[in-house]
């Protein structure tokens, strides 16, 4: 039996005394895989294919004797790694508030108020409090408990739940395992009940950290993006190779120098690789999952941000995502009649004293649930001075509430006597089963439950029973309770539902509405927040679930917009009827019973609030404000990321078609060579931070969220993105080319129709930038849109070209010759080309394409 405790008499430690604990002992966390740092960063940069052709590059120029290029070539390769590293820097940067983020929060008191905070922030010293479906942070000494019940199987390697209770005497700590022990241990999971526990260790010190176990992180996982980019590596790669040993080849037969024909083929080699592909995509996802965090939402695997935006079902709990959960008493019954409290909860009549009285008997002695609160605020203004309030009364035994009967019943003893009353409220149903109620008792009590239910009330039942025998039995049905009355709770709608809901409306996102409440409170909420019109058949009750067959239930649940009165259990067979009707479906939970929704659905959205650690884990998101807002700014954010993600890849595939073109086309025509490697190393410098840093921060396209979801199957690189990816390329390798054969044709020499044609090609570069930031506006709409990324990557591209032009060391090592002004004319004419049959396509037909 548990002992009395008030849980106002816990202080704790202050939020001082337990940061300087912290600073003694360390944090509450486990040895776990070392973050990386600049060095390993820097090692795996030197191992890309790129920097090896780089190097390889810079040893055949020291062989041929040219020790400036050579020279220039390893700054670049410095240059190239200094970009590399800060794109990796940035990667890791988000990576780690993620972790910060993900770190298990931990409930505590601290000077007497309770608070949520990382579990990694859990002093030795603090008090704890867990409940059914938390992760015990911190191995601790139980100073209360409740019917505590807890899995100790990562320990103990026992599948069965072991119970725990409050020792009277100090015992000695004892390892994990064995029945009524008062200790818990870290990283153990509570099944059943609800304690307060003061931390004894933590840290590597506590028995997990014994045994030496380390924290799951968050890892940049394989997404379906990443797989398909690393075939289209595979192949370009394979593609070069083939095609630069046949350059290489074909130059050193046709004209002798087989060293020089290695560097053209090294050359084609560096130009075909499109080694930014893996980069924009972990970049774009790294930091979109921080981006999303800023909207409330934790993203536990990088999967979900490319996934959530192509969403197209949202299931969400009512209580608390589309309501505030801050709930009042809003409507009392009791023995045939009705009363509204006011908001004093003054003048509550003597007959709806005893409904209230044991409604809060019912309830725990310091509540952290909504409703249990709202009853105690009630009987706190209300009952105060009354013989209704039992401070003094002594808890001796919780039933609590069971998949099989939902109620929970509480077994009070008064100092004066030796009998024991009992409280009990739950669901008004199984109230009526307690309390044997007959069949026109029933109906009647029905009726004043729908017509609470459609004012949008959530209805609890309340009944109380005496018992004089010795001991207390093992069940709530063997008490003869008597039915007390009805009361109903008003919880308001979250600001802003209403909104998000067309916005999901708009986006061609079905939102479904699962709850336990009944189903005319369902269909009140529902109307009040536009979610549907009430009508025969457009509530589903859980009953009504499970007389469907699954074919039955596929059919029908296309039409439905709320459930109600479901349990967790049903919500997986929901989730798995939208999935086989084809939809991608994001699902909010909270309880433990929830974890295999969670985990069954395209993205799982676990409470950050009021969630258990259990459904946390089987998440791929949590809502950190528990907001339905904010899961649409999450999706918001994920379509935008993909659009990103989409323009990054068409420029880069673009950008290359000319590189490599003008890599190939002399040597195949037997013209001097236009691009060698120290060119595409520039160009390199280019498109780099073009596609990983000016794209990822590209503000999002006007009517994002007036667009149906994506296709989740259809592959980045479909049709219409190869198409005029591959069409802007080959523009701009026809009018680079055309520069260069004029050039040659009017009597430049080769150095100077080199240096007009990579002008050409550079100018034309940072058009496919401008070009691609959108294409749906056209450039002078996206210079409206503030880019300092953007700008700083063109003003240093155009400033370095001038730098080639007219400096001689540096014109002398790009091979380039002297220019005059009115030459730049050309380039930029033919630049302007190049992107502008695209600018006028936009205008005239994006909206059939785009």
């Amino acid at each position: 039996m548990d002992r009395p405790f008030d849980i106002n008499s816990v202080q704790g430690l202050t939020d001082r005394e337990a940061l300087e604990r912290i600073r003694r002992e360390g944090l509450n966390e486990l040895p776990s895989a070392k973050r990386r740092s600049i060095f390993p960063i820097a090692f795996g940069v030197v191992r890309e294919p790129m920097f090896i052709l780089l190097i390889s590059v810079g040893a055949i120029y020291l062989l041929l004797g040219d020790r400036e290029e050579a020279v220039l070539l390893l700054g670049f390769v410095f240059i190239i790694m200094g970009i590399t590293l800060y794109q990796e820097r940035k990667t890791e940067r988000a990576l780690e508030a993620l972790r910060d983020l993900s770190s298990p929060r931990a409930s505590v008191i601290r000077g007497g108020v309770q608070k949520k905070i990382p579990g990694r922030e859990v002093a030795r010293g603090d008090f704890i409090v867990i409940t059914e479906g938390d992760r015990v942070p911190a191995d601790s000494r139980l100073a209360y408990s409740i019917n505590l019940s807890v899995d100790e199987s990562l320990l103990t390697g026992e599948s069965a739940p072991v119970r725990k209770a409050v020792s009277p005497g100090a015992l000695p700590v004892r390892r994990p395992g064995g029945e009524n022990l008062p200790f818990v241990f870290s990283g153990t999971l509570v099944v059943q009940g609800f304690a307060v526990a003061e931390v004894l260790s933590t840290g590597p010190d506590t028995e997990i950290g014994k045994i030496g176990g380390s924290l799951e992180e968050i890892k940049p996982s394989q997404t379906p993006l990443q797989r398909e980019t690393g075939r289209l590596v595979r192949t370009f790669a394979l593609a070069g190779a083939v095609l630069s040993a046949a350059v290489a080849v074909a130059y050193g037969l046709t004209r002798g120098g087989w060293l020089a024909g290695l560097l053209a083929g090294l050359t084609l080699a560096m130009s075909i690789l499109p080694e930014e592909f893996p980069v924009i995509l972990t970049v774009f996802l790294a930091v979109g999952a921080w981006r999303i965090s800023k909207a409330n939402v934790l993203t536990r695997r990088v999967a979900a941000v490319e996934a959530i935006g192509a969403s197209t079902v949202l299931c969400v709990d009512k209580t608390g995502t589309i309501t505030l959960n801050r709930m009042t008493v809003r409507e009392v019954y009791s023995k045939g009649v009705y009363f509204s409290p006011g908001p004093d909860g003054a003048g509550l009549p003597e007959d709806f004293h005893e409904t209230v009285e044991f409604a809060i008997l019912a309830s725990h002695i310091n509540p952290f649930d909504p409703m249990e609160k709202a009853l105690r605020e009630l009987g706190s203004l209300s009952l105060t001075r009354t013989e209704h309030l039992h401070e003094d009364w002594t808890l001796v035994q919780e039933y609590p509430l069971t998949e099989s009967l939902l109620t929970v019943s509480r077994v009070w003893r008064s100092p004066d006597s030796h009998n024991f009353v009992i409280a009990s409220k739950g669901a008004p149903e199984a109230v009526f089963d307690l309390c044997h109620l007959d069949g026109p008792e029933i109906r009647k009590l029905s009726g004043v439950i729908d017509s609470m239910a459609a004012e949008g009330l959530r209805v609890i039942g309340v009944a109380r029973a005496d018992y004089r025998d010795g001991s207390l039995p093992a069940g709530q049905h063997e008490f003869t309770f008597e039915f007390l009355g009805l009361i109903g709770l008003a919880d308001p709608v979250r600001p802003g539902v209403k909104e998000a809901i067309k916005e999901c409306r708009d986006a061609g996102i079905r939102v479904v509405m699962i709850t336990g409440d009944y189903p005319a409170t369902a269909g009140k909420i529902g109307s009040e927040i536009g979610l549907s019109t009430p009508r025969p058949g457009s509530v589903v009750t859980g009953p009504e679930l499970d007389a469907m067959d699954d074919t039955r239930l596929k059919s029908r649940i296309k039409s439905i917009d709320i459930f109600a009165r479901v349990v967790p259990e049903q919500k997986l067979r929901i989730v798995n009827a939208l999935r086989s009707s084809g939809e991608i479906v994001t699902m909010t939970g909270d309880g433990v019973n929830d974890a295999p929704a969670l985990k069954a659905a395209g993205i799982g959205v676990a409470m950050g609030g009021r969630g258990t650690d259990v459904a946390r884990e089987a998440s791929s998101m949590v809502l950190l404000d528990d907001d339905f807002s904010s899961i649409v700014k999450a999706v918001r954010t994920g379509r935008r990321i993909f659009d990103n993600i989409k323009k990054a890849m068409a420029y880069t595939l673009a950008v290359h078609i000319p590189i490599a073109g003008m890599s190939l086309i002399p040597v195949i025509l037997n013209l001097p060579l236009v691009l060698l490697p120290v060119h595409i190393v520039f160009l390199e410098l280019i498109i780099d931070p073009a596609c990983s840093i000016v794209f990822e921060s590209e503000p999002e396209e006007a009517g994002l969220m007036g667009r149906p979801p994506r296709d989740v199957g259809e592959p980045l690189f479909n049709r219409l993105t190869v198409f005029f990816s591959v069409f802007q390329g080959l523009v701009s390798l026809i009018v680079v080319f055309v520069i260069y054969i004029t050039a040659l044709q009017r009597g430049f020499g080769g150095p100077e129709a080199r240096a007009l044609s990579f002008t050409t090609l550079i100018l034309a570069n940072l058009g496919l930038i401008f070009t691609n930031r959108s294409w749906t506006r056209n450039i002078i709409e996206n210079l409206r849109s503030r880019s300092v990324a953007l700008w700083g990557v063109a003003l240093g591209a155009i400033s370095f070209l001038l730098l080639t032009l007219h400096v001689p060391i540096l014109r002398e090592v790009f091979r380039f010759g002297a220019l005059h002004p009115a030459d730049f004319l050309f380039p930029a004419v033919a630049a302007g080309v190049a992107v502008f049959w695209f600018e006028v396509f936009k205008i005239v037909y994006r909206k059939k394409f785009f």
